[in-house]
C-alpha cells in the first residue's frame, strides 16, 4: 500500500505567539490557524461585541496593482466602480468569471492615483494563489501586479477597538468606515483601514511579517483587547450577514443570487456611464434588471426551535418539496438563537416565509429573517 502524502501546513508569523497564548490550532486554507484560545469561542465572540478582539488574518493574500492604468484595469475584472474611488477610500469587490460566478470576494483601497496609481487588494487565503494568477493573466500587461507575501495582517474589531488602537496610533480616530491610511504602531510602519468582517467598528492592519509580533503584543497589552480565533470570526460574520467564500458564495454563484446587489455601483449597471465591461456582465446585468430570472436567492433564516442547523442541510417547503439548502449555520452567541444563511427558490425568499430544515431526519421549523441578524455598528463619521 502506498504511503499517504500529507502536505505540511503553512504557518503565519504569529504561530509562536498563538502557542504561547494557548490557542487550539486547526487546519484552515492550508495554514495552521487558531480556532480559539483558552477562554473559548463564546467568550471571544461576546468580548468582540462588547470590547475589542484581535484576530490574526495573515493567511489572507495581499497585493498591489501599480501604474496609471491600474484602476481601469481592475475595473475590467469586477463589477464595481474602481476609477471613481477617491484616494484613501476602500470598497468591497467581486472577481467574476465569464458566467458571472464569483471567483473570490476581496477588499480594495485606492492608496494613490495622483502619483501613478496604487491599488491595495486583500483576497481570501484559500484563493490567493489562483486570484493572483488570474489577475496577472488578465491585466498584468496593463499594470504591475505585485504580490506581498512579506506582509502580515491583523484585524482589531469591536466597539472599543478605536480606543485601544488610538493610544498607539492617535490619528486612526479620524478614519471612517472603509477608509485607510499609513500610520506607525509601536514604531512599526502599517497601512490601516477602518474595516473588518464582524459587523463591528474596527480596523485591519497590514504590517511586515518581521514586525507583526511587535504590533500584536502592543495591542494585546491594551486593557480592552483579547485574542480571538477563527471560530468567533465565523460566528461574528454570520451574525453580521456576511458571506464566507466557499460556503455562501463560490464560482457557481452570481452577485445577484448572493444578494450582493448593494456592492455594484450604478455607474456599472445598465444606463450607467461605464455599464458592463466586466466578465459575466450580460448575465449579472440581466439578473439585476429582471430579478424574476433568478432561480435562487441568498436569505437569512432563524430557527423556531433551539436546534442548530448546519451547512448543507436541506430545506423543504411545509408541503415537503425541496426549497433550498443551508450554506452557513450555528447557534448565535449574541441573540441565543440558531441562525443560518441559505439559498432558496425565489418563491420562498420573502421575509417571514416558513420552511423546514431536515436535521437528522427531523424537520426543524425555520423562518426567513432580515439580514443582518445583529445590527452593524460601523463608524461612518
Amino acid at each position: 500500500m502506498a504511503t499517504p502524502v500529507f502536505e505540511a501546513l503553512l504557518t503565519t508569523p504569529l504561530h509562536a505567539l498563538h502557542a504561547e497564548l494557548g490557542a487550539r490550532m486547526v487546519p484552515f486554507a492550508g495554514y495552521s490557524m487558531p480556532v480559539h484560545y483558552p477562554a473559548g469561542l463564546m467568550a471571544e465572540h461576546l468580548h468582540t461585541r462588547t470590547a475589542a478582539g484581535l484576530f490574526d488574518v495573515s493567511h489572507m493574500g495581499q497585493l498591489r496593482l501599480v501604474g496609471p492604468d491600474a484602476a481601469a484595469a481592475l475595473e475590467s475584472l469586477i463589477p464595481m466602480d474602481v476609477m471613481g474611488l477617491a484616494v484613501g477610500k476602500q470598497r468591497y469587490g467581486l472577481l467574476l468569471n465569464d458566467a458571472g460566478g464569483i471567483i473570490d470576494d476581496l477588499m480594495f483601497v485606492n492608496r494613490d492615483v495622483v502619483h501613478g496609481g496604487d491599488l491595495f487588494l486583500i483576497v481570501n487565503g484559500a484563493c490567493k494563489l489562483g486570484d493572483i494568477a488570474h489577475i496577472q493573466q488578465k491585466i498584468g500587461h496593463r499594470c504591475e501586479v505585485i504580490p506581498m507575501p512579506e506582509m502580515a495582517l491583523l484585524a482589531l474589531q469591536g466597539p472599543q477597538a478605536v480606543s485601544a488602537l488610538a493610544r498607539l496610533a492617535p490619528g486612526v480616530s479620524a478614519l471612517v468606515f472603509m477608509s485607510g491610511g499609513a500610520f506607525q504602531v509601536a514604531g512599526c510602519d502599517c497601512y490601516i483601514t477602518r474595516s473588518g468582517y464582524t459587523g463591528e467598528d474596527g480596523f485591519e492592519i497590514s504590517v511586515s511579517a518581521a514586525q507583526v509580533e511587535t504590533v500584536a503584543r502592543a495591542l494585546l497589552a491594551q486593557p480592552e483587547v483579547k485574542p480571538v480565533g477563527l471560530g468567533a470570526r465565523n460566528s461574528l460574520r454570520l451574525e453580521a450577514g456576511l458571506c464566507l467564500y466557499g460556503n455562501d458564495i463560490d464560482s457557481s454563484t452570481t452577485p445577484v443570487e448572493a444578494n450582493l446587489n448593494w456592492a455594484i455601483q450604478k455607474i456599472r449597471r445598465i444606463g450607467g456611464e461605464r455599464a458592463g465591461g466586466f466578465p459575466g456582465a450580460t448575465t449579472v446585468l440581466a439578473q439585476l434588471a429582471n430579478p424574476a430570472w433568478l432561480n435562487r436567492q441568498r436569505v437569512g433564516l432563524v430557527a423556531l426551535e433551539r436546534v442548530p442547523v448546519r451547512e448543507h442541510t436541506e430545506l423543504l417547503t411545509l408541503g415537503g418539496e425541496h426549497a433550498g439548502e443551508v450554506t452557513s449555520g450555528l447557534l448565535s452567541p449574541s441573540i441565543n438563537q440558531p441562525i443560518a444563511m441559505a439559498y432558496v427558490a425565489p418563491a420562498h425568499a420573502a421575509i417571514g416565509s416558513r420552511l423546514n430544515a431536515i436535521v437528522r431526519g427531523k424537520p426543524v421549523p425555520m423562518q426567513v429573517s432580515p439580514l443582518p441578524f445583529v445590527a452593524n455598528r460601523y463608524h461612518r463619521g
